[in-house]
């Protein structure tokens, strides 16, 4: 295939559009299912190469959850706890944990699940049938692999009445060193960001703790390899193989750090056990779950606890999640990572990190207040590494 006709580019006014390859070779894509738009290919192309290098990096399938052109979560194949199961509304999947692909699916698409509500999903790997149940039972736009089985592309071929889009991606395709791209009708040309991150990355540790677990390692490098196909600014949390939360396109590093760190810390408090035996009505369906947690935790614009309320989803009505009680849950959280995509410009981000159980981050340095910044971390028994490489993305 030459070139692909969309709908419509960003908006339904930008027509015509298309995509193709510029030296007009074929596309290292094929359509096996659904028509994909401008913003379904934006978000495959930058998925697939997050899940790709996470792979590399870290020898286990990868996925990810992706929302306008940023992940909301990028997570590698490791068994899901069973409260963490529970949380992610997987408990009843019969064979998760034997499909390393479909767990890191479940983490990837359970950690943010408001976010991911029409996501478009990235795999490392060819895609199995657990893996494609899972896709199927969500509201989700398309996703992008590397091959599917036989039986997984039927399950998937049938979601949204027959329109769920479908993307098989070459395995062996290597863009070219230059790239290019135009706004305003200029062109830009830069060469690929093709760094490589990886445990040598984080060898330079600044802090007085110079202690890196290999769990951390691996953290630190999901959270970095996140931030490499994020919007900047962009700071990313990440515990046991994946991302739990992603501040993207702030404009403050500051608000990156508050935003990723409340959306770790909703992710925590999902897996409490107030939240996970909440009483819903059994009617109610799993993204109404979701908003009605999210609001049961943070207090949204809906008291879901209000009288007149709360018979809307609940069979009791259930006590108030207080804030007390959940600085008291927070304070029980350690071992998270976070990762940077440029350097720390005052210690209030640290102090920021601290309150959600951050115990070690890499950032490139490089600010006029690393001194600051270290001392801090110190303060804390943060280890941080600085790396040396801003990983800015737009």
């Amino acid at each position: 295939m030459k070139e692909f006709e969309l709908k419509y580019g960003c908006n339904p006014n930008q027509k015509p559009a298309k995509i193709y390859m510029e030296g007009g070779g074929d596309l290292p894509i094929e359509i096996l299912n659904g028509r994909p738009g401008y913003i379904n290919f934006l978000d495959a192309l930058n998925s697939w190469q997050l899940v790709r290098e996470l792979k590399a990096a870290l020898g286990l399938p990868a996925a990810s959850s992706f929302k306008h052109v940023s992940p909301t979560s990028a997570a590698v194949g490791i068994v899901l706890p069973e409260t963490l199961k529970r949380a992610c509304f997987v408990d009843d999947v019969a064979g998760l944990d034997a499909s390393p692909l479909a767990c890191a699916y479940a983490r990837a698409r359970g950690t943010d699940r408001m976010s991911s509500f029409g996501d478009w999903a990235a795999l490392s790997d060819v895609c199995d049938v657990t893996t494609a149940k899972l896709l199927a039972r969500e509201v989700s736009d398309g996703v992008i692999a590397p091959g599917y089985e036989p039986e997984a592309l039927e399950i998937l071929r049938a979601k949204k009445k027959g329109n769920y889009n479908v993307v098989r991606i070459d395995p062996d395709y290597v863009p070219a060193p230059q790239e290019h791209k135009q706004v305003f009708g200029i062109t830009f040309e830069q060469a690929r960001n093709g760094f490589t991150i990886d445990r040598a990355l984080l060898d330079h540790l600044v802090t007085e703790n110079k202690t890196l677990s290999e769990s951390a390692v691996r953290d630190l490098i999901v959270a970095l390899i996140t931030l490499k196909y994020t919007q900047s600014n962009s700071v990313c949390y990440a515990f046991d193989g994946q991302a739990i939360g992603v501040g993207a396109g702030q404009q403050s590093r500051i608000h990156c750090t508050r935003l990723a760190g409340s959306k770790a810390d909703t992710w925590f408090l999902r897996q409490s056990e107030r939240v996970l035996n909440l009483p819903f009505r059994a009617e109610l369906s799993r993204p109404t779950r979701d908003n009605v947690i999210d609001g049961y935790i943070n207090q949204n614009e809906e008291d879901v606890c209000a009288e007149g309320v709360w018979q809307n989803y609940f069979t009791t009505r259930p006590a108030p999640f207080t804030a007390e009680e959940q600085r008291a849950y927070l304070a029980q959280i350690d071992g998270v990572a976070l990762g940077s995509d440029a350097f720390f410009p005052f210690s209030d981000n640290i102090e920021r990190a601290h309150r959600s159980g951050v115990r070690y981050i890499a950032q490139p340095g490089g600010s006029i207040r690393d001194d600051a910044v270290i001392d801090c971390c110190n303060r804390y028994g943060i280890a941080m590494a600085f790396t040396g490489m801003r990983l800015f993305h737009h």
